[in-house]
C-alpha cells in the first residue's frame, strides 16, 4: 500500500517553526492560563530551552540531523495544549500539533514523530517510546531554575515554586563514552532540601531514568554533590 508522504520536513526547520505566529500564540496563551492557575513559567523561554536541550542530547549522542531537528520542534511545541486546558495537555497538544504541522507541509512520518513525543511527555500518562520522545522528556523534566517561578509572593509558594526558586544552578551533562546522562543540581537548602526535591520530583526522575534507557544510557541525578539516583 502506498502512502502520501507530503513534503519533506526539512523544507520547514526549527527556526521557522519558532517564528510561526500561531504556535507562539498558543504557547503564550498556555503560559498565561498556567500563571493564573499558579503554575511555574511555561512561556516561549521554557519552550526554547527544552527544544535546544532535546536537540543537544541527540546531537551529543550521535543521532542524525533529522531526529535532532524533530526533537527540537517537539520540544518547542510540547506545551501548546496548555492553551486549551492543563488537564490532558499532552494529548490536546499533540492533536493541535498534528493539524499545524500538516498545514505547514511536513511529511506525515515526521508529523507522527513529533506528535508522539508531545503526547507522551507528561509523567501522568506518558513514557519514552522512541529517541525523540526520550530527548523531549529529559529536556523538559530537567528544566529547573529560579526564574521559572511566576508567583511574586514567597510566603505563598507551593512546593514546585520552592524547588525552582531554590535552584541555584542546574546542568544536564551527556557522557557518550560512559553512556551516562547526568543532571547536576545545586539547591539552596534553606529554601528546599535535597530530600524535598527528590520526594516531589520522584515521578519525573523515574521518567528520566526510563527515557535515558531508551537512548541506551543511564540517568544520574547529583544534587548538592550527593548522588540521588
Amino acid at each position: 500500500m502506498m502512502y502520501q508522504t507530503g513534503v519533506s520536513s526539512m523544507k520547514m526547520d526549527y527556526r521557522q517553526v519558532c517564528k510561526n505566529e500561531e504556535i507562539s500564540l498558543l504557547i503564550e496563551k498556555g503560559n498565561e492560563i498556567l500563571h493564573e492557575l499558579g503554575y511555574t513559567e511555561h512561556s516561549r523561554k521554557h519552550a526554547m530551552k527544552v527544544a535546544e536541550t532535546a536537540g543537544k542530547i541527540l546531537k551529543e549522542l550521535g543521532y542524525g540531523k533529522r531526529k535532532i531537528e524533530l526533537a527540537k520542534i517537539a520540544g518547542y511545541m510540547h506545551d501548546i495544549g496548555n492553551s486549551i486546558n492543563r488537564h490532558d495537555h499532552a494529548q490536546s497538544g499533540a492533536i493541535l500539533a498534528y493539524q499545524i504541522l500538516k498545514e505547514l507541509d511536513f511529511s506525515y512520518r515526521d508529523i507522527l514523530v513529533v506528535t508522539t513525543a508531545i503526547g507522551h511527555h507528561d509523567e501522568g500518562t506518558g513514557t519514552a517510546v522512541d529517541e525523540v520522545s526520550a530527548a523531549l522528556i529529559l529536556a523538559d523534566k530537567t528544566d529547573v531554575r529560579r526564574n521559572r517561578v511566576q508567583n511574586p509572593v514567597p510566603a505563598s509558594f507551593d512546593i514546585h515554586d520552592r524547588v525552582n526558586y531554590a535552584a541555584l544552578s542546574s546542568a544536564l551533562r551527556i557522557q557518550k563514552e560512559k553512556e551516562i546522562i547526568q543532571m547536576e543540581l545545586e539547591l539552596d537548602d534553606s529554601i528546599c532540601t535535597v530530600m524535598d526535591y527528590f520526594e516531589i520530583f520522584l515521578g519525573r526522575m523515574l521518567m528520566c531514568k526510563r527515557a535515558a534507557e531508551k537512548l541506551n544510557c543511564k540517568f544520574k541525578l547529583i544534587a548538592n554533590g550527593s548522588k540521588l539516583c
